[in-house]
């Protein structure tokens, strides 16, 4: 690569890192309490000068005991799934996978259904949602070892089987659960949201999510020849085995993350990436930072729309698919185009 083609990806991702932060502040004056500027920069001032003073302040709890965190999480989420869907697409060649190949969106999805069954607290709908999708794709790499199944090919089949199974479990679970309380609380979780965020979740969000996109961001460049198949990685040195482990490991420890304090949220961790290479290129050195970048300003841009778009907020999940669907038909022609 060029240093001409080097300056101009790097103020790419400049530009896009200013778009971020713009979106990101921006999102602090949208809601259904309106709050400018001026009543902003003093509400900020005083919360850090005497943050007992104003903790009873309308104005100071809706800014960092509502919004923020729920700002903070949208972010963490859509760069999160973003990179997670980016590093699955690269680990199987192909352009049409996402975060929850491998099951651990359904387990997960399934974690949090069987808590909500029970009617356990909101820490244990969490907790059973990330047990369960780490569990998922334990099972998958467990199943694919016993069976000796190492190929690209079989590690999918086996997650759609895996992923598959949990889904069904989720579906009784709603067909045994109390209709009034257990089916609605289910399938409202099902739909995905951050209405109910603290500053809690992100305490507990952000060192997961963060944990498991660093090693990515370490080791993108070799993503570009893992890329390339398996036998030129193998020709180049790489052992293909240990670092499938890793970013797989990584992939999933985001995407139950993710699941388990949102919901499932689709089409992020399949849409963005291509976004990402469309601006970017193919090359992961520039694209999994820029996937990170386009994937928080994307989901905090939904999440602003789900808060303003009608009185009963609209679930992120929903909102998501309408966008990325047709998005993702865009790209699709755009590629196609001789």
């Amino acid at each position: 690569m060029t240093v001409a083609a080097s300056n101009k990806k790097r103020w790419l991702l400049v530009g896009l890192f200013c778009l971020f932060l713009c979106v990101f502040s921006g999102s602090f004056f949208l809601g259904r309490f309106p709050i400018g500027v001026t009543e902003f920069c003093r509400a900020v001032m005083n919360h850090f000068q005497s943050p007992q003073a104003t903790s009873d302040n309308q104005i100071d709890t809706i800014l960092f005991n509502i919004r923020l965190p729920r700002i903070m999480m949208a972010a963490l989420i859509g760069g999160g799934i973003s990179v997670a869907g980016a590093t699955y697409q690269a680990l199987f060649q192909n352009p049409m996978v996402s975060q929850d190949i491998l099951g651990a969106s359904q387990g997960a999805a399934f974690g949090a259904a069987l808590a909500l069954f029970f009617s356990a607290s909101y820490r244990m709908v969490i907790t059973s949602s990330f047990i369960f999708g780490l569990l998922a794709v334990v099972v998958v790499l467990s199943l694919c070892r016993v069976l000796r199944a190492h190929s690209i090919l079989n590690f999918v089949l086996v997650g759609m089987m895996i992923g598959s199974l949990f889904s069904s479990a989720v579906s009784y679970l709603k067909l045994i659960g109390d209709p009034t309380n257990t089916l609605p609380a289910i399938t409202y979780w099902l739909m995905g949201s951050l209405s109910a965020i603290k500053m809690e979740n992100v305490s507990f969000a952000a060192p997961l999510i963060l944990g498991g996109m660093v090693p990515i961001f370490l080791l993108r460049w070799r993503l570009n020849v893992i890329s390339l198949g398996d036998d030129v990685a193998q020709s180049l040195g790489v052992n293909i085995y240990v670092l499938r482990l890793i970013l797989i490991s990584c992939a999933t420890l985001i995407t139950a993350t993710a699941v388990s304090v949102s919901g499932l949220i689709g089409w992020v961790g399949l849409v963005v990436p291509h976004f990402s290479r469309l601006i970017l290129g193919s090359d992961h050195r520039w694209g999994i930072p820029g996937t990170a970048l386009i994937g928080a300003t994307f989901l905090v841009v939904v999440d602003d729309v789900a808060r303003l778009l009608t009185t009963s907020e609209i679930p992120l999940g929903i909102l998501t698919s309408f966008i990325g669907a047709p998005i993702f038909i865009l790209l699709i022609a755009k590629n196609n185009r001789p």
